[in-house]
């Protein structure tokens, strides 16, 4: 019998062969897939990926929306080896705890907004809101409202993929699949003005949009609401960048109704915006954060729920004990590993960077793209931007295969080197934070070409 080869001894079609045979993809066509055969991504260095043939990659989604310091970092393999010889597991059960943990949760209360102290660590950020929106109605339970069990979402959020994630989020295709959403989950119209505000200012949309909640409140009954959640940038929904008008009114309409207020930070959290947390951009107030993604820069998976002393002071007081939790709650390889990055988004202050220098360029730069014939309009905060492809400029007129195009769009991108994601026919991009100007240039350059190549497959002279 022949020794297996190593992987470098591997040609791309021996991968992909392979891949098909076995790996289920998430968010995937399998059969597509197999027919056409993934790209395998064998290294990564700074902000570019290396595919099984050697091609070079600008990664301009940071992964996942997650490669916040970029690719290569050691400190961060550091960390994971040294806590791997040390304690590489034990769980947060029968009480218990570990450094790495404890010393997380005392990082996040000093980075976050000032109403957070506490911490439920998870896994993932579909985990972190599954776990908000227990302890939501648990909450509610305890200071005896238990008819308060409806959470008000946003058509096209994205929450996670789990079950009850997948219902929080307002994605069709999702919900088509799997009988979702769950009971006591309601949607209200997304702030996105460049589609749904054609007749007024975005000044204007904004407080329309954010209305939409206390219709919806009303309509299903004060005493029966016990939250909203949204993102303060809808990120796979298409980086909807809501007007200046929009979160001070969800806010004073939450106040007003004393409804609980979940901000999902999985995506804008950890220095996407300028800031820490699309929150403290926005100037939110939330009851609670969701934190995945930038937290370990994506070197280890974790995510978290952070609680306000509103809600966590009352589980802890009247509650006993919350019958929900995780095999990895608080793993300690990955704390670790979160620990470090926080640690260096500290030490090299990458957050006051992007807010300060590299954040304007990339937007001043990426904006440069709307007097293209396909683009409709640039739009962009911190280090996200989402460039929507029209079929006559000028006039809003969407694509009528609406998703066609930007697939086309897409490929282009990856054929020349370049990684942005197609949200039906939005181009969108959320670079490493770490990026330099002659990175933001490289983008600017490749996307124009994609875009140039796009508009020659379409037809559009």
């Amino acid at each position: 019998m022949s020794a297996k080869p190593r992987i470098t001894e591997r040609a791309t079609r021996d991968w992909q062969e392979l891949d098909a045979r076995h790996y289920l993809h998430p968010f995937t066509d399998f059969r597509a897939l197999a027919a056409e055969g993934s790209r395998v991504i064998t290294r990564a260095e700074g902000v570019h990926l290396y595919d099984s043939d050697g091609q070079k990659i600008l990664d301009a989604m940071s992964g996942l929306w997650c490669v916040n310091i970029g690719y290569g970092r050691n400190e961060l393999a550091d960390a994971a080896a040294r806590q791997m010889r040390e304690l590489p597991y034990y769980n947060s059960f029968f009480k218990s705890a570990n450094p790495p943990a404890i010393e997380l949760a005392q990082l996040l209360d000093e980075l976050t907004p000032p109403q957070f102290h506490r911490v439920f660590f998870t896994q993932s950020g579909s985990e972190a809101n599954d776990t908000i929106l227990r302890m939501t109605r648990r909450y509610w339970d305890l200071v005896g409202q238990p008819k308060r069990s409806v959470v008000i979402s946003r058509l096209n959020a994205y929450h996670g993929s789990t079950i009850a994630a997948a219902s929080l989020g307002g994605m069709q295709a999702m919900h088509s699949q799997g009988g979702l959403p769950i009971p006591d989950i309601v949607h209200i119209e997304q702030p996105y003005w460049y589609e749904n505000g054609v007749d007024v200012s975005p000044e204007e949309y904004g407080l329309r949009a954010a209305r939409r909640l206390a219709e919806k409140i009303e309509a299903v009954g004060p005493e029966r609401v016990a939250a909203f959640i949204g993102e303060p940038v809808q990120g796979a929904g298409g980086v909807i960048i809501p007007p200046s008008t929009y979160w001070p009114e969800i806010q004073r309409i939450c106040r007003e109704y004393g409804i609980l207020l979940m901000a999902d930070e999985v995506i804008c959290g950890f220095g996407r915006t300028g800031r820490w947390f699309g929150s403290e951009h926005f100037g939110i107030e939330p009851d609670f954060m969701t934190i995945a993604k930038g937290l370990t820069s994506g070197y280890q998976p974790l995510g978290g729920a952070m609680v306000s002393d509103r809600v966590a002071d009352v589980l802890i007081e009247k509650g006993g004990e919350f019958a929900h939790g995780f095999t990895w709650s608080g793993h300690p390889v990955c704390c670790a590993v979160a620990i470090e990055n926080l640690n260096i988004m500290r030490r090299e202050k990458i957050v006051e960077r992007v807010r300060e220098e590299i954040a304007p360029y990339f937007q001043k730069r990426i904006r440069e793209l709307a007097d293209h014939r396909l683009v409709g309009e640039v739009r962009g905060v911190g280090m996200l931007a989402a460039i929507e492809l029209v079929a006559h400029k000028g006039s809003r007129t969407f694509f009528r295969d609406r998703g066609a195009v930007g697939l086309v769009c897409r490929d282009h991108c990856f054929r020349n080197g370049l990684i942005m994601r197609a949200v039906r026919d939005t181009m969108i991009t959320a670079p490493p934070l770490v990026m330099t100007k002659e990175n933001v240039d490289e983008l600017i350059e490749k996307a124009r070409r994609c875009l140039d190549l796009t508009a020659k497959d379409i037809g559009v002279g």
